[in-house]
């Protein structure tokens, strides 16, 4: 049964538990934005985070990688930008796929931007080359190997089908199959109210073979304002059926701070989970499309958190 925002608001907030949060601190970057963050990855013994880069006053962006020093997040010179939004990436058959949002002129309205999905591919971050290309008009497509070796891929699309935007599934055999004709084939999940939209940002595979999805669900209030929250779900790629959705973090479980713009100001926007053994895990995520922090929570995939998922640790992303 697909809830609202607002039933699934209360029932967070009967269970709400943030253990820590904090602002993430980057360096190397002056005069532009760092949000949208991806979580941290290893990549050649080191630690490295993905931002989205920007001025605040433009939505013409880089995704610069960010390599850990100390407590601190220094930008790498070394590792080429990429002139995407909302950057995120995981692990195909060894190899790191790194991904964000392309956006262009639109075709037929003048004054008027479109976006869609890039992906790219190689042995590290250094490596890196495009070789798909999502449909027009759709961000938030996010895969993960299933343990039978086939690729899930999650989409999102809008308008017909899709509303104001839905979240999709369909599996491939191989990364060459990813394509706009083979992504616009996937089942619609239906699981949210016309009037609202959401969208898969992070898979983890988890170890009885279930997806855990990290995404956000987001609506308009009456005075055109945005609200975006952090929610997850499990799904089976074997019944293809979706667990129950709950919400996992707000924007006031983050410490105040500035906004892109002011219909922005409640805004999170899921960047991934950085799931720990003791059964916590680091949610990290762009704050009102300005700033980037992190929040330490229950793993909303291990067996203890609120009926979200019924497994433990994740054997791989």
């Amino acid at each position: 049964m697909r809830q609202s925002i607002s039933e699934l608001l209360s029932e967070y907030n009967q269970g709400r538990e943030i253990l820590s949060s904090e602002k993430l601190v980057f360096r190397g970057i002056t005069g532009r934005d760092i949000y949208n963050i991806t979580a941290p990855l290893t990549d050649r013994g080191e630690q490295y985070i993905l931002g989205r880069v920007e001025p605040r006053d433009s939505e013409h962006s880089q995704v610069i990688a960010f390599r850990q020093r100390g407590s601190e997040w220094v930008a790498a010179p070394d590792i080429p930008a990429l002139t995407l939004q909302d950057p995120f990436w995981c692990r195909i058959r060894g190899e790191l796929i790194v991904g964000g949002v392309e956006i262009f002129p639109h075709p037929t309205e003048p004054g008027h931007l479109g976006w869609r999905t890039k992906f790219y591919r190689g042995k590290d971050l250094k490596n890196l080359e495009h070789f798909a290309t999502g449909p027009d008009g759709m961000k938030d497509i996010r895969l993960a190997e299933l343990p039978s070796g086939s690729i899930a891929v999650f989409t999102r699309p809008q308008g017909n089908p899709g509303g104001r935007g839905t979240i999709g599934y369909l599996e491939i055999n191989s990364l060459e199959e990813l394509s706009p004709a083979t992504i616009n084939k996937a089942t619609l999940l239906q699981q949210f109210i016309p009037e609202e939209w959401g969208g898969a940002n992070e898979v983890h595979v988890l170890t009885d073979g279930s997806l855990g999805v990290l995404g956000h669900i987001a609506c308009f209030d009456q005075a055109g304002a945005r609200h975006y929250y952090a929610m997850a779900f499990t799904f089976d790629p074997l019944t293809k059926k979706a667990g129950p959705m709950g919400i996992i973090a707000t924007r006031s479980d983050f410490p105040s701070g500035e906004s892109k713009r002011p219909d922005l100001q409640d805004v999170i926007f899921s960047g991934g989970l950085l799931r720990l053994e003791d059964g916590t895990a680091w949610l990290y995520a762009g704050l009102s499309d300005a700033e980037a922090a992190r929040v330490l929570i229950a793993d909303p995939f291990s067996v203890k958190s609120r009926g979200l998922g019924s497994s433990g640790e994740e054997a791989g992303q």
